[in-house]
């Protein structure tokens, strides 16, 4: 089966839950979208703002509280939030990712080889039973391995050993000084082998939630090697079927999952920073128009909150003068300004209750955009 690449961003949408709101919990609706970007605290609530029915706030608040949800490195080494269930099998499947990232030249750099990380990392774990802050997990550190190799020796540990970050501060349950707690009461994972299972687990949750797909796009969303990514999907023939993209590549994809008409209507949305969908596939230009690439996408990786139009990024969008600043790329027609509006007096009332002025340091990339349609929603 062939599929052109509208038919894909319909697919994708779909899955997104960006078609049209659902009316899930805040469980089921991280679960649904796989892993949500929290590099920023805001952008969890404002992904599910976007696609669930009568989001409200508090429930993520209490979602990360009593870690039904929780907040981790995972995907591409940064910062997610997901199903509390699923992040055991997802931190399994990172695992060589992590390994190499983490225990690499900086953690080497200090004198500390792979073997030191095995010895520290249970007692790590055995710290963290209770919430630590950085201070506190930094002193430790330093305590077992020295003030000159505690730098190199936290940066690989905080990101390698298995920790969720702990709720410390409102608006959005995170604030800028994080504190650690120790994901579970298992053994840590140890090794840079891949574990096949949890990857094909990875691979079949992903698919679910962003399909159809080609191998470059699954390494890409979770940045591990495609070697083993082709092999897991080999070893998963019959329960994966494989489709013809645009330009000819194999794509994989759950049978009878959900592919939308190309010319299935899409509501404009105003997207979090770092929303998964902008960073989800090797092939952005599902979503981005390659010229807008470099727009919304900054070299130092800033991705700044975009206008949704059609399925495709059309612009950004910040919280400006008590409302909303729309700048479009292009021209937008009039009916479509009007839902870009209604989406607007929804997320000024939602930000209004937790931070009016979400995503204002990063304000000094608009001095850098082309000449555009700017409106204050």
């Amino acid at each position: 089966m062939m599929m052109t690449a509208r038919e894909l961003n319909r697919a994708t949408l779909s899955r997104q839950l960006l078609l049209e709101r659902e009316p899930l919990s805040v469980p089921d609706g991280v679960r649904r979208m796989v892993a949500l970007q929290a590099q920023h605290p805001a952008s969890p609530y404002l992904a599910l703002w976007n696609r669930l029915t009568d989001f409200a706030p508090a429930e993520l608040d209490a979602g990360f509280t009593r870690r039904s949800v929780v907040k981790a490195t995972l995907m591409r080494i940064t910062l997610h939030a997901v199903h509390a269930e699923d992040y055991p099998v997802f931190r399994a499947a990172m695992q060589p990712t992590l390994y190499a990232s983490r225990l690499g030249f900086r953690f080497a750099a200090t004198g500390l080889t792979p073997a030191d990380a095995d010895e520290l990392v249970p007692e790590l774990l055995a710290f963290t039973r209770s919430p630590r802050t950085s201070a506190q997990m930094q002193a430790w550190v330093e305590e077992r391995t020295g003030a000159e190799k505690k730098d190199g020796a936290w940066w690989g540990l905080k990101a390698y050993a298995p920790l969720h970050h702990a709720p410390t501060d409102a608006p959005w349950s995170f604030g800028s000084r994080p504190s650690f707690v120790a994901a579970g009461p298992g053994p840590a994972p140890t090794g840079r082998a891949v574990e096949p299972q949890a990857l094909r687990t990875l691979i079949l949750r992903y698919l679910a939630g962003f399909g159809p797909a080609s191998v470059a796009d699954v390494a890409q969303f979770a940045m591990v090697r495609r070697a083993p990514v082709r092999e897991a999907l080999g070893a998963l023939d019959g329960a994966v079927e494989q489709l013809r993209g645009p330009d000819g590549v194999t794509l994989f994809d759950l049978p009878g999952a959900s592919r939308p008409p190309a010319d299935t209507p899409a509501p404009p949305r105003l997207m979090a920073m770092w929303d998964s969908i902008l960073l989800a596939y090797a092939d952005r230009s599902r979503v981005i128009p390659p010229a807008y690439r470099p727009l919304v996408i900054r070299r130092n990786g800033d991705v700044l909150p975009t206008l949704l139009v059609d399925g495709h990024v059309a612009g950004v969008w910040r919280p400006l003068g008590g409302g909303i600043e729309a700048t479009a790329f292009h021209p937008l027609p009039a009916a479509t300004w009007d839902g870009l509006a209604a989406e607007a007096r929804s997320l000024t009332e939602l930000l209004g209750d937790r931070e009016a002025a979400v995503y204002s340091r990063y304000h000094h990339w608009w001095a850098k955009l082309p000449d555009a349609e700017v409106r204050l929603l």
